[in-house]
């Protein structure tokens, strides 16, 4: 009797907790915690975001155009100038004595120039005049004897050896009068004209040379703006070719922007350009695209276009070289439905959501328009404050029908 009281016990005890058991899984939550937004109707704008150089406008520089010292700076970097302003002074000692040389060589070639053309220097041609009438007179006189002995000949006066002795002497004074004339008037063969013209050509290409390094030597401020860049100090060493100094007005900078070869084609004359310099957080400076890029190239190992801008720079804050961040707006739109980009799944058929309707997912498919990096416009699906699921909290898969909780 007490064993059958003691099974009973057992049994009821057993009954319990299967009971409490069933309770408590009849109660146990399926749901899945998840990740929502909420659409909202707002601006949408698809931007191509890259780096970008600022350059200035109208840029001055200046290089040395020999190999010298410099003798003097006036003005340091960063200081104001006004145009013609001079900015520094190179030694151009020699160049001057090179100058002097070449001039002296000028003179020299334009009077052995002269002398050519002439026939010769003023001596010669002296020499040569009275030659040439000796050489004339010594022929007008050969034909008179020639003349008279034929005439004797006829007569049987002159033997005709007289007469051939007398022709000879005929034809050698008048080649004698003949070659000087020649000197007189073409004394010098062309290649000799040639050398002599070369000559003072050379001397006039040095002369010239010469002026052009002594003009560069001053060199002055071509228009008002700033000396931004000064790498030379007085007593210095400079090569030809040596950076002396660049200046620039920075009231407007260009921005050259280099964008990748996929958004090259999104780009449009106009489109609003957001450019903003980490060395001054918070500032954004606006403007809108110059021109958009003519070719690709590569740039390091990127595919680049580049397009470029003109910003504003009044407060002189954007300096020439420095990198900046370009934010170009390819396209915007108000007052459009969006939902965040990761909420937007896709298929085999369309673009869908998973919108939160009680505590239960519903797919809702969808048109979509534009989109950027976080944001997709919603065209067509949904509406203004409707709740959609973006993940689960827990990293479970969700889909239509699933039992959610937040």
């Amino acid at each position: 009797m007490r064993q059958t009281r003691r099974w009973w016990v057992t049994a009821l005890s057993i009954l319990a907790a299967v009971i409490v058991l069933a309770a408590f899984v009849s109660r146990r939550d399926d749901s899945v915690p998840v990740r929502t937004a909420v659409v909202v109707q707002t601006t949408i704008r698809s931007l191509v975001s890259t780096n970008g150089k600022i350059e200035p406008v109208n840029n001055f520089e200046a290089h040395a155009p020999a190999t010298t010292s410099v003798r003097r700076v006036l003005v340091k970097e960063g200081d104001f100038v006004k145009q013609g302003q001079l900015l520094l002074v190179l030694d151009d000692a020699d160049v001057r004595a090179l100058a002097a040389r070449a001039q002296t060589q000028i003179k020299a070639a334009q009077a052995d120039l002269s002398a050519v053309e002439r026939g010769g220097n003023q001596e010669e041609i002296l020499n040569l005049d009275a030659q040439s009438v000796k050489a004339r007179t010594d022929r007008d006189s050969a034909q008179r004897s020639l003349d008279a002995l034929k005439r004797l000949e006829q007569q049987g006066a002159a033997s005709a050896g007289e007469v051939r002795e007398a022709e000879n002497s005929l034809a050698r004074a008048d080649a004698q009068w003949t070659l000087l004339r020649q000197k007189q008037t073409k004394r010098y063969s062309k290649p000799e004209v040639a050398k002599v013209e070369a000559q003072r050509a050379e001397a006039q290409a040095t002369y010239d040379a010469a002026q052009e390094v002594l003009a560069k030597s001053n060199v002055r401020a071509p228009f008002d703006g700033i000396a931004y860049s000064l790498p030379v100090k007085p007593g210095g060493f400079v090569a030809a070719g040596d950076l002396l100094v660049q200046v620039a007005d920075l009231r407007r900078v260009l921005v050259r922007a280099f964008v990748d070869e996929p958004d090259v084609g999104k780009l449009a004359p106009g489109d609003p350009i957001e450019v903003t310099w980490d060395a001054v957080p918070g500032r954004v400076w606006q403007a809108r695209v110059t021109a958009i890029p003519s070719t690709v190239r590569l740039r390091g190992s990127r595919n680049v276009g580049e397009t470029t801008c003109i910003v504003d720079n009044k407060d002189l804050k954007l300096l020439p070289n420095v990198n900046v961040g370009v934010s170009i707006v390819a396209a915007s739109h108000d007052n459009v439905l969006v939902v965040p980009r990761e909420a937007v799944r896709m298929d085999d058929t369309m673009p869908y959501v998973l919108q939160v309707v009680g505590r239960e997912l519903k797919r809702r498919d969808v048109e979509t328009s534009l989109s950027n990096l976080t944001q997709v416009e919603v065209t067509r699906g949904l509406s203004a404050r409707d709740v959609i699921a973006i993940n689960s909290s827990n990293g479970k898969p969700i889909g239509n029908g699933t039992q959610v909780k937040f």
